[in-house]
């Protein structure tokens, strides 16, 4: 039996406020973590990208943050600037839809810290951000860590991993032994998983392993290349497929800026978002893209996670991803909303066993292509077999 938001015991105005977003039924992760949260359990809960793990620690905190009081009652950790405000706009579209006087502010390093402890002095009910930058302000007595009673870990896989473990454990530390830990990502490895359980009281771990699904909007295809022609079969692709927003996936954050400068050789219009760039210049590249300023994003898979990017209609694979559910996951950020979507792989000789793994594991068809004259054809065949690509429904 499906649970519903009632059935959570989630207050009428919280429920109506997700009904303006859209928002009917509960999530499997949702309906697993939010009665334990409301319950002040320390949770560890996984579950896949886009299966609402937002929600399921968000709900828990509106119920339980008094919002007559002016103090500091959660903290939400999350590694990205893009994150980090994507969050933070859950939290206001949520509360703006249920009327409940709930502040938020974000606080994220390499800004100008002076603004941020003027914000402070609002004294919000949540604070999202990163670890570092509100470490120091607790530090600075700017930020009251003891009247925080709940604290959340979003993408735990990363924050505890051995660069953030340590500045993590010093948050924590900051704030009362009583209060609550929720440990939140799509895939939590065993040391993260130890690390957890080690922070944590009684900790009770959620997993809601959803069913992968195949969205029937979105075609497969893959094109059989050298590595050193990839980019330039990228170039015709493009070039014959002309699509209007599309994400270009690799797998080293650390080759995303000398990825994205080949292709703008090529006279592509293609920005990158990586680590080592200003956040500034992340959030112009992001803004870029999802307007109507760039048409090709070049990202990993960890660069791009967590991110909600509306009307993209073809993902590139330039890299394969190791994992199966790694290509799903990138494959569902097409054909969203009814609309058609394509998932093109650039792939090697070596790399097409890959490809045979993912129709294997998923029952999927994943069709070879050639580029021929400017057209995608069926192997061997010539222009005049060529089949248009696939673009999204008006």
């Amino acid at each position: 039996m499906t649970s519903t938001f009632l059935d959570l015991k989630i207050n009428e105005n919280l429920i109506e406020g997700l009904k303006k977003q859209g928002i009917e039924e509960p999530t499997a992760i949702q309906a697993n973590a939010i009665p334990l949260g409301l319950e002040n359990k320390d949770i560890i809960g996984q579950s896949q990208t886009g299966s609402g793990k937002t929600l399921a620690y968000l709900l828990p905190i509106f119920h339980k943050v008094d919002s007559s009081k002016r103090e500091m009652q959660a903290i939400i950790l999350a590694p990205t600037h893009e994150l980090v405000m994507q969050i933070e706009k859950q939290i206001k579209t949520l509360a703006e839809n249920s009327e409940v006087p709930m502040k938020s502010i974000s606080i994220i390093g390499n800004v100008n810290i002076d603004r941020q402890i003027e914000k402070l002095r609002e004294k919000p009910h949540i604070i999202v951000g990163s670890a570092g930058r509100i470490l120091e302000l607790i530090k600075r007595k700017k930020i009251n860590a003891q009247t925080v009673k709940t604290i959340v870990i979003d993408e735990g896989d990363r924050l505890l991993d051995d660069n953030n473990i340590g500045v993590i454990k010093d948050v924590i530390k900051t704030t009362q032994r009583d209060r609550q830990l929720m440990v939140f990502s799509a895939t939590i490895n065993d040391r993260a998983m130890t690390i957890s359980k080690e922070l944590m009281k009684d900790a009770v771990v959620v997993k809601a392993e959803a069913k992968e699904k195949l969205n029937p909007n979105v075609e497969h295809i893959y094109f059989l290349t050298e590595q050193r022609d990839k980019i330039e079969m990228l170039r015709k692709l493009i070039a014959a497929m002309e699509p209007s927003k599309a994400i270009v996936f690799i797998n080293k954050s650390d080759e995303i800026e000398i990825t994205t400068n080949k292709l703008k050789f090529h006279k592509l219009n293609a920005v990158g978002i990586y680590g080592a760039a200003e956040k500034e210049d992340r959030k112009k590249a992001l803004e870029g893209f999802r307007g109507d300023k760039y048409q090709l994003l070049v990202a990993s898979e960890l660069a791009a996670r967590g991110l909600d990017i509306q009307d993209v209609n073809y993902i590139f694979n330039l890299d394969l991803p190791e994992d199966p559910k790694e290509y799903l996951h990138r494959a569902g950020r097409t054909g969203r909303m009814g609309k058609q979507g394509l998932v093109v792989s650039i792939v090697t000789a070596r790399e097409e066993a890959q490809i045979k793994k993912f129709q294997n594991v998923f029952n999927l068809k994943i069709a070879q292509k050639e580029a021929y004259m400017g057209a995608v054809v069926e192997p061997g065949a010539g222009k005049e077999n060529y089949k248009k690509p696939v673009s999204p429904k008006k």
